[in-house]
């Protein structure tokens, strides 16, 4: 049995805010991300790849604030912040 946990971002959305459409995306990010980091695991993957399947498919996804999709600076600037 596996487990993986993951998130769509720091952000705040008040549900009641939320129209439909952008919560429908948001979930199906969010199932996609869980199904590939849980498949790297069935199919005997290491957790490490399976942490990093996930999390690619969420920066990649224009509705999380990382990657493709994250916020802007002051200058209209997409900022990545490695520690």
């Amino acid at each position: 049995m596996y487990a993986i946990a993951i998130h769509g971002g720091a952000g705040a959305v008040p549900r009641a805010t939320l129209p439909a459409e952008r919560e429908r995306r948001y979930r199906q990010g969010l199932e996609a991300a869980l199904d590939s980091g849980y498949a790297v695991l069935e199919a005997g993957g290491t957790s490490l790849d399976a942490v990093a399947t996930a999390v690619r498919l969420l920066e990649d996804h224009p509705s999380f604030n990382a990657g493709h999709g994250a916020a802007r600076d002051a200058a209209g600037r997409r900022e990545i912040a490695i520690y």
